[in-house]
Parts: C-alpha cells; sequence; structure tokens
C-alpha cells in the first residue's frame, strides 16, 4: 500500500512538471490578441490596425492560416482595435455592425478581443428578393450537423458521469475537470514534447484513464470504505473541482490554446453543410467509442456485472462479483472517456482551463434528460441537448442559446420525471 501510494505521488509529481513545462513554453506576453473564425472555419488575411486611445498607432497585423492575430504592447492601458472590414471574405460581416473594440491591457496579460463573423445577411441583414426561404434551409442543416457534433461530444462526457452515478451512487461535479485534463494531457504532450496530435491523444486517454483509477482507488474507494453517505461525497467532488481547476490555471494559464496540428484546414462542402475534415472524423470517432462502450455493456461479463453492480450492489456482492474491482473499471473508462471528449471539445474550439466547468451543465443535463445512470440514456439526452442548443440559434441570439436546452429539459422532467430512459423509483 505504501509503495503504491508513493510510486502515485511519483507519477502526479511528474504529470505536474509536463503540465508546467507546456504552460511556461506557452506563458503569454503583454498585449493584445484574437481569432476570427466563420461558421467555425478560420479566416486567414484580415488586417486589424491597433492604436492608443489617442489614436497614436501601434501596429497593423493580420490574421494567419489559424484565424489568429497577436499585437504585443509596451505598456498597459486602454486601446483601439479595429477590423478592416475591406480584408473581410466577401460573405462575411461582422456581427452587430461595429468593427472597432477598445480592451484594456493589464501588465503581464494578453487581452482577448473578439470580433464575432457570420456570413452576409444572417441575423436579420437584407436578403435577396425570392432567396429568403432557401438560406433558412441551409442554416438550419448546418446548425443540426454542428449540434450532432456538439451532442456526440457531451454524450462521450455524460457516458462516464451516468456510469459513475449508476454505480457509485455519486453525482460527481468534479467529472468536467476530467474533461479539461484529457484536452490539457494532449496539448502538453504535442505543444510542450512535440508529439504528434495523434499519438499524444493516445497517451492523454491512456493516463486520464489510470488517474481514474488512482482516484478510486486512493481517495472514493477509501471514502466509501468509511461509510461516507453520497451527500457528503457530492459536496467533496465540488471541492476536487475547484482544486482542480485552479490548479490547472496555475499551470496552464487562463489563455487560449490551439493544438499543433488540425487548426486551419479547408471546408468540405457536402449540400447545404460546410465543415472542416477534422469534424467528420472527430464524429466517427465519437460514434465509434460510444458504440464499442455500448456493446461491452450488453455482451461482456464486465459489462452484464457493472449493470449488475448499478442494479443492486449488495445482491451482485452477494453473487460473487468483485464490487470494488467493477467501480475501478468504470472509473477508468469514465476518466478515459471523459478526457477524449475534451480532446474532441479542444479540436472543435480553443482549450482553455475553464472548458470542463463550460460544458459541465450540458453534461448533467443530458444525464439527467436521458435518464440518471442510464449509459443509453445519456447518449439520448446529450444528442437532444446538443442540437437544441444549436438550432435554437435561428430563432434565439448565439448568448442565449443554452436556454432552449435547459427548457426542453424541465419540460421532459414535469412530463417523465426518470428521464427518457430511466425507470421509475419508488419513493417512501
Amino acid at each position: 500500500m505504501r509503495r503504491a501510494v508513493i510510486a502515485f505521488t511519483a507519477f502526479l509529481g511528474g504529470l505536474i512538471f509536463l503540465l508546467a513545462g507546456a504552460a511556461h513554453a506557452a506563458a503569454p506576453d503583454q498585449g493584445l490578441r484574437g481569432t476570427l473564425k466563420l461558421q467555425g472555419q478560420p479566416v486567414n488575411g484580415v488586417k486589424i490596425v491597433v492604436t492608443t486611445e489617442d489614436g497614436n498607432p501601434v501596429k497593423e497585423v493580420t490574421s494567419d492560416a489559424q484565424g489568429a492575430w497577436e499585437v504585443p504592447v509596451d505598456k498597459p492601458g486602454k486601446y483601439k482595435v479595429t477590423l478592416d472590414v475591406k480584408t473581410l471574405p466577401q460573405n462575411a460581416d461582422v456581427r452587430g455592425g461595429s468593427n472597432v473594440r477598445t480592451p484594456t491591457v493589464f501588465a503581464g496579460n494578453m487581452s482577448t478581443v473578439l470580433f464575432a463573423l457570420q456570413p452576409k445577411g444572417a441575423a436579420g441583414q437584407p436578403q435577396d428578393q425570392g432567396a429568403e426561404e432557401s438560406p433558412f434551409w441551409d442554416q438550419a442543416a448546418q446548425l443540426t450537423f454542428e449540434g450532432l457534433n456538439l451532442g456526440l461530444i457531451i454524450a462521450l462526457a455524460a457516458l462516464g458521469l451516468s456510469l459513475i452515478y449508476g454505480t457509485t451512487g455519486l453525482t460527481n461535479f468534479a467529472h468536467g475537470e476530467l474533461v479539461t485534463l484529457g484536452a490539457i494531457l494532449a496539448y502538453a504532450f504535442n505543444v510542450g514534447i512535440g508529439l504528434h496530435l495523434i499519438p499524444a491523444a493516445v497517451i492523454a486517454v491512456v493516463l486520464a484513464g489510470g488517474l481514474g483509477y488512482a482516484q478510486d482507488r486512493f481517495f472514493w474507494g477509501q471514502l466509501r470504505r468509511r461509510g461516507t453517505g453520497t451527500i457528503a461525497m457530492m459536496i467533496i467532488s465540488i471541492g476536487v473541482a475547484l482544486f482542480l481547476r485552479y490548479v490547472f490555471l496555475i499551470l496552464f494559464g487562463g489563455q487560449n490554446e490551439a493544438y499543433a496540428q488540425y487548426t486551419a484546414q479547408p471546408g468540405i462542402q457536402i449540400g447545404p453543410i460546410s465543415a472542416a475534415p477534422k469534424n467528420f472524423v472527430a464524429m466517427g470517432i465519437e460514434l465509434a467509442v460510444l458504440i464499442i462502450v455500448g456493446v461491452a455493456l450488453l455482451r461482456t461479463r464486465t459489462g452484464k456485472a457493472a449493470r449488475a453492480v448499478a442494479d443492486n450492489p449488495a445482491l451482485a456482492a452477494s453473487s460473487g462479483i468483485n464490487v470494488d474491482r467493477v467501480i475501478r473499471i468504470i472509473w477508468t473508462t469514465g476518466g478515459a472517456v471523459a478526457a477524449l471528449a475534451g480532446i474532441m471539445l479542444g479540436l472543435s474550439q480553443n482549450l482553455k482551463y475553464t472548458m470542463g466547468q463550460d460544458i459541465l451543465l450540458l453534461i448533467f443535463a443530458g444525464v439527467t434528460l436521458g435518464g440518471l445512470g442510464t449509459a443509453f440514456g445519456a447518449l439520448v439526452g446529450s444528442l437532444v441537448v446538443g442540437l437544441f442548443i444549436q438550432v435554437s440559434t435561428l430563432w434565439v441570439p448565439p448568448e442565449l442559446k443554452s436556454v432552449g436546452a435547459l427548457a426542453v429539459l424541465i419540460i421532459v422532467l414535469l412530463i417523465r420525471p426518470q428521464g427518457i430512459l430511466g425507470r421509475r423509483e419508488r419513493i417512501g
């Protein structure tokens, strides 16, 4: 036992050193920066003009192949950032109409400047007469595709959370940090060490699975043996989440980062849908993993044992099933799948230390909507959440897009409290 604790501590120390090295290599300088994207694709060659608040010129830059631009400044203060709309693609425009931002730069920090781009004619802009119906359905198809992509990512993360809840009864609020951990580990191996993203992602998933096992072996399992209640463990998980989140902030930093590969790809047009090749590949991987885990739950001995533990742990133990062993396998699987979800999320957007926290509410919505403790319910609920989030932007501002998914969650639970695929439970 003592040797195992020492080995685990040494492993964590090496991991922290690796993350610190990657974060140090990517430490931000003082200045301004941003990323320009149109419907998820980087926009190259757009001119950005930075001046002081008094109008003195600082620098002119253009966005690169990743849509990114950066301007270092000598001293903190307020600056004026102007996007030259003449350099935008012909089909693009700045959302809201204003191409000027006035951010404040603080000492030793990079200030992120946001210019939201949209296709011309979107969000109430005038369209050619007779062309109103076609753009709407084109946008609906595009948003449906993006909703499926987001739903599959949520489903990967929700799968582990649902399995852990089903076998242990723990509502793990630190699960979002497992998503962040996977993305940051892949970034550390990819950018910090220089591995290609594919082997870096494989190593990150394996390590995250090992850390999931270690969590239950040295922490949650010990709490269960001491008879800690599920409510107390849930509150502990909130503390674990806060602790890990600020560890990521210290090691990774508060800036947004991207992987070294697959950040800028030309889009593929399939009918009304436009997407980068990485999106199709990512969706294929996500579907394959979900199917493999689902088949394993239904057909393998371990999967049947996990379902038995979820139904009745005491009866499963009396039948000869090693409950602790099954739970550790579930934690390992949950950590690995959550890490994969984080990597896929990092591919579709920039990495940041709060990415798991940002998606955690959607994960809980997917799990609750599908039915707590049911793996297939988590998949169905997550797809519904992802679709409603993206498609709702046809009618509501993007800033309110999560409202639609949460409204559906409330309505479904009012009609069917156990969720879509959940089972009724006797109370009292």
